[in-house]
Formats: C-alpha cells, structure tokens, sequence
C-alpha cells in the first residue's frame, strides 16, 4: 500500500525535533543537511542514537574495547556542524537491536521528555534496492520508533512506569523509505552535512572517495525532486497523524 501524500507543517510551527537512529553516523547519511536547515531556522533538535556502533570501522589495530566511546565523540562532533548539541545515547548493542518493549519505552520516555512536534527516524521496512539502508538495526530502530510514535508516547495507560507526561508528536518522518513523499533542498547546507559525515573518522574506509560519493547521490536526488541542475536534497516519507 503506497504512502500518503507528504503534507507536513511549515518548519516555523516546529520548535522541536527529536531524531532517533540506530548508530552514530546514521542521521548524518540520511537528513544532516535537513536538520542543520532546522537549526538555522531556530528548530531545537535532539539526537538519540540507540547503539554506539560497537560493529563498525576499519580499524583492526584499535581495541575494540574502545570504540562505544570513540564513535560518541564522532558524532557528538558531527552533530554540532549541522547545529545539534543534545545527544541522547541509549548504550544498546550494536548488531543486536530489536523492537522490544524495553526499546519503545525508552523511546517513549524520551520523547516525553523532549516534546517534540516531529520525530525523524529510519524506515522499519526493507529497501531490496538499496539493500545496506536496510541494516537490521536500522529496522528494528524504526519499528521501535514508529510504535512509540503511535500509540505509546501519546498513551497515558502505556508505561506507567514512566513519570514523564504522555506526548503526542504530530509527524513522523523517515529516510531510507523504499517510497518516498518529501525532498528537502540542502543545497546551501550541503557542505555542514559533508561536515559531519567526515568527523566519523572511524568509519571511513576511503574518506578521500566520501564527497564525490554524496555529492553525486544527493544531486540524483534532487533532479529526482525536480530541482534545478547543481542542487542536493535529501529525500524523506513524512506521516502525519489525523
């Protein structure tokens, strides 16, 4: 069943935006450029990153011990070229991640915490085509999200546990969507997403190829969008609830 139009609120009746990701790194591939527009437009915007990446790198040399911490300050680092100064890190294993109730608690709770007006997050469904978007961590983030989304954040009964007031997010946005209903000109923020994306020193197996790399992909994605030559985007699923 094909997704609903994109239809979200103009970014200034947002004062707030919560983005949660499976690893470090995650937000800066798919809506860096997007949330350093935000936080121009004077949008507070939060990062929760649900593992610290243990998995990932190219670096065998390195004890592996140390990693959690290393990929915390690289994206502690990218977060602020694009803005970003509240990071929220849930400590879950990388590799391991699944939609369970621990999870959407967390989540709900956070949300509760922040009060956001929308939620931007990963896609809980598969993309055969752009397989590796896919990582089942990213999916299982997603499916974790999008259950606190609807109904748990909103639900007073739900978590009672939790001494955080229910909160209900009016948007939900996704990237790495096999469909997509939303494209987000970044081309005056390109260059701070590059940023980031480059502080993960750690993941970089050919830093030198990055740039050209995203700047070809982001530039499909615009002409995708109907933008003119020259321009970036970045391309997103946007869910409002009723």
């Amino acid at each position: 069943m094909s997704v609903p139009e994109g239809n979200p609120r103009p970014d200034h009746e947002i004062e707030r935006v919560l983005a949660v990701i499976a690893h470090p790194d995650d937000i800066d591939f798919g809506g860096a450029g997007t949330v350093a527009l935000w936080t121009k437009a004077g949008i507070e915007v939060h990062y929760c990153v649900v593992t610290d990446g243990q998995e990932g790198g190219f670096e065998p040399e390195r004890d592996r011990a140390e990693i959690p911490a290393v990929r915390r300050a690289e994206q502690t680092t990218a977060a602020r070229h694009v803005g970003v100064t509240d990071l929220h890190f849930l400590g879950y294993a990388d590799g391991s991640v699944e939609p369970t109730h621990d999870l959407v608690r967390d989540i709900s709770r956070l949300i509760r915490q922040v009060r956001p007006q929308r939620l931007l997050t990963q896609s809980p469904e598969r993309w055969w085509a752009r397989l590796p978007v896919s990582h089942p961590d990213h999916l299982a983030t997603a499916e974790a999200t999008v259950r606190a989304f609807y109904p748990a954040a909103g639900n007073p009964y739900a978590f009672p546990e939790l001494t955080e007031e229910a909160w209900n997010v009016d948007e939900l946005w996704m990237f790495g969507h096999p469909e997509r209903n939303h494209y987000v000109d970044i081309t005056d923020t390109f260059d701070q997403k590059l940023a980031a994306l480059m502080s993960h020193t750690s993941q970089h197996r050919d830093p030198a190829t990055l740039p050209g790399h995203m700047r070809t992909w982001s530039a499909q994605i615009a002409a995708g969008a109907g933008l003119p030559p020259n321009h970036y985007a970045e391309a997103f699923t946007v869910i409002r609830l009723p």
